[in-house]
């Protein structure tokens, strides 16, 4: 009888064992599927020692993302977007790119956003544990801290878009133009500006679900220039027919209809 119950009490010791370990590796994959390094958009919580507020600020906050397929950095440093490339080894050794970034000013930032370019010119490891991450020199001094967030920056605002081909035909800049063909989103106005080749531009924008956009109100400078290499009107038909588009990386589609390609952007980054 003593023998059966040691079997016993052995066979249930390992039946809990066994659904212990197999809860304590759920648990750790519900963890680190919850704390990845890519794919998230990562807030800035504190720089420099300093604690960095954020849930006040209208529009974007200071983040950055970095994407695993093409190990590419993308952010915004509270007045410019930001792009670059990085690498990171399994041991927690990460480092990054020199980052080109927007030329916007902004004198009432929260942050010198060359404080914190200098934390990923200088980010050697990191740490990450729950929703935040750390980025530490190579001495492991803390540079700065971020927060996991569910906020996702639309790609289409704050850049600088290039027109590079104007239905089907490549876009060449003549010798007398003043500047390239280009516009830019502005986030928290809804505007948008640009240059269509001789005159600017200015007007509003609504960006909606399923890629969704529409522009209104559209208003030109009157300026005549003479031998300018592409039609104005054709450029400005652009964005008063386009109501949808597609983004890959660095290049956007304005598309008319079930996405009848208008115009194809590069942004760039000064």
């Amino acid at each position: 009888m003593k023998i059966k119950l040691i079997v016993i009490a052995v066979i249930a010791f390992t039946a809990f064992s066994c659904n212990s370990t197999k809860q304590s590796h759920e648990n750790m994959s519900t963890e680190k599927e919850s704390t990845t390094l890519t794919e998230t958009s990562w807030e800035l919580s504190k720089l420099e020692d300093k604690i960095i507020e954020q849930s006040q600020l209208n529009g974007d906050k200071i983040s950055f993302t970095l994407n695993g397929t093409d190990n590419t950095i993308t952010g915004y440093s509270g007045c410019n977007f930001f792009k670059g490339t990085y690498t990171v080894t399994d041991n927690g050794i990460i480092s990054f790119s020199p980052l080109a970034t927007t030329r916007k000013a902004c004198p009432d930032a929260i942050i010198n956003a060359s404080h914190l370019f200098k934390v990923f010119n200088l980010a050697h490891n990191f740490t990450l544990s729950g929703d935040t991450l750390t980025l530490k020199t190579t001495k492991k001094a803390v540079l700065a801290v971020f927060t996991s967030s569910k906020t996702v920056h639309n790609p289409i605002t704050e850049k600088y878009w290039k027109l590079k081909t104007l239905q089907g035909k490549a876009v060449v800049m003549a010798e007398n133009q003043e500047r390239e063909i280009y516009f830019t989103l502005k986030t928290e106005e809804h505007r948008i500006q640009g240059f269509a080749g001789c005159n600017t531009f200015s007007g509003s924008y609504t960006l909606e679900k399923g890629n969704k956009i529409s522009f209104k109100h559209l208003a030109t400078t009157l300026k005549i220039c003479q031998d300018v290499a592409v039609n104005e009107t054709d450029v400005l038909s652009i964005f008063n027919t386009a109501n949808n588009y597609t983004i890959t990386g660095d290049t956007l589609i304005l598309n008319s209809g079930d996405k009848i390609s208008l115009a194809v952007f590069e942004a760039i980054y000064f």
